[in-house]
């Protein structure tokens, strides 16, 4: 039964759904968490072949009247998610080592895979002396790219990332909304905070950091706040996820009855005919 696969795409769609809404309910807490949406695509067989009527030069059968080339046909597709990159609540810590990002920048650090980018702002300081995430990754300092700078084209090489750790001695810290970080009222280095032309080209990678594959992509203004002091919570508004998760899921299982119905009247049918 070919009709079958109709109601199979929209119960993998909604699956596929579900999966991404618990997951923005498991992360309501995690800082600088963005949620993710799935896009749908309805595909219908009449948008690519028509449904034109097709009159025969010949004696004519009801059944020529009308040729569908399979336009009835339609299923449901998961086109791919994306990530809501809207601002979260800033909440704060009193913690002077804890950062907010008011805008549309990015901390940058440094991960045993390369170079990623956070929102999540929750610091602190290893036995090194140096800034770090919360899981250990140091902080960058600002990197400055030279105009039109094209790293497979210029003989010239950027810094070695390892070459911009946040180093820290003793005494108070303070950072401004610039990201010039000062101890004991001397400035000793500048956050790398950073903004994106096409946000859509960043690639989520876990739940708070962010891979970008192209240093075009990287805006050489920053109008990005940082607040000390401050964590940006995650965007994911706990009961209107619960509710979508609730309304996803009841489609799912509506969606297995009519797999089932169909399951019933193949196994009918086939009882009926091997009856002949």
């Amino acid at each position: 039964m070919k009709e079958l696969w109709v109601p199979l795409s929209g119960a993998i769609a909604q699956q596929r759904k579900v999966e991404t809404i618990a997951n923005n309910v498991a992360n309501a807490n995690t800082n600088g968490f963005k949620k993710d949406q799935v896009a749908f695509k309805e595909h219908l067989t009449a948008y690519e072949h028509g449904a034109d009527i097709d009159l025969p030069n010949k004696e004519w059968a009801p059944k020529d009247f009308y040729r569908s080339y399979g336009a009835e046909k339609a299923l449901v597709e998961v086109q791919g998610t994306y990530t809501d990159f809207s601002q979260g609540q800033i909440k704060p810590t009193n913690n002077p080592l804890d950062l907010a990002l008011n805008g549309k920048g990015f901390l940058e650090v440094l991960t045993p895979g390369g170079t990623r980018y956070t929102r999540n702002g929750t610091l602190g300081v290893n036995n090194l002396g140096q800034l770090v995430t919360q899981h250990g990754y140091p902080v960058l300092t600002k990197l400055n790219i030279p105009e039109g700078f094209d790293p497979k084209s210029s003989d010239q090489a950027l810094p070695n990332p390892k070459d911009r750790f946040v180093q820290l001695g003793k005494g108070a810290i303070s950072i401004n909304h610039q990201g010039q970080l000062f101890q004991n009222n001397q400035l000793i280095s500048e956050l790398s905070v950073t903004e994106f032309k096409t946000m859509e080209n960043l690639k989520k990678e876990g739940n708070s950091m962010f891979i970008n594959d192209d240093i075009k992509n990287i805006k050489k203004d920053n109008k990005t706040m940082v607040i000390q002091g401050s964590v940006e919570v995650s965007n994911v508004n706990p009961i209107k996820e619960m509710s979508n998760l609730i309304k996803a899921h009841r489609n799912f299982e509506s969606i297995q009855k009519v797999i089932k119905t169909y399951d019933s009247m193949a196994a009918k049918a086939y009882n009926e005919i091997g009856k002949f």
